[in-house]
């Protein structure tokens, strides 16, 4: 088997966003334990109903993608935090970087997708990973969805709700230089 292709991303992201995952609720105590556990400083009290992020990264790290769960490039937070994502992707070159406006790029499965106003009516709040796209939606696997603190795939629309999206190469090892 391969590991860390965009597929197999995709793949994993569907396969984990189905199970599901979910912070606490009403009738069920948490099950993020496996994802929290890559986060040596957080917690699964602080971390509930804002882990979308930190379910992209566990993601990343089950296709085998080789990443710091708190890369040198990340200014704002670590991969718990949309914005770490963000500066991680714009702080490394061999990361592509795209805005949702650039005409010579076509979101594919695989990629990783950054919110603007999704929850919170602020900048980078919300992500996931594509698993298809549509002509005027995207099919994608997130955590900590709409639904209420719980993974799950949705289909989004092509919209300004779209902040960048964000690339990372086949095989990426960030001890790779």
């Amino acid at each position: 088997m391969q590991f860390a292709t965009k597929d197999l991303l995709a793949k994993v992201a569907q396969e984990k966003a189905l199970l599901p995952f979910h912070g606490f609720l009403a009738d069920k105590e948490s099950n993020l334990q496996p994802i929290l556990s890559l986060f040596p400083k957080w917690n699964i009290i602080d971390a509930d109903g804002m882990w979308c992020a930190a379910f992209v990264y566990y993601c990343c790290i089950t296709a085998g993608f080789q990443i710091p769960y708190s890369p040198d490039e990340c200014v704002s937070c670590s991969l718990a935090g949309c914005g770490g994502w963000e500066d991680f992707a714009l702080g490394d070159s061999r990361i592509a970087y795209y805005l949702p406006q650039d005409p010579l790029f076509v979101p594919a499965k695989g990629d990783i997708i950054l919110y603007d106003r999704v929850f919170l009516d602020s900048e980078h709040d919300h992500m996931g990973i594509i698993i298809e796209n549509k002509p005027l939606t995207l099919v994608v696997a997130e955590g900590n969805t709409l639904n209420g603190n719980i993974s799950g795939i949705l289909e989004r629309n092509k919209d300004d709700h779209i902040r960048a999206y964000i690339r990372l190469p086949e095989f990426f090892s960030y001890y790779a230089q």
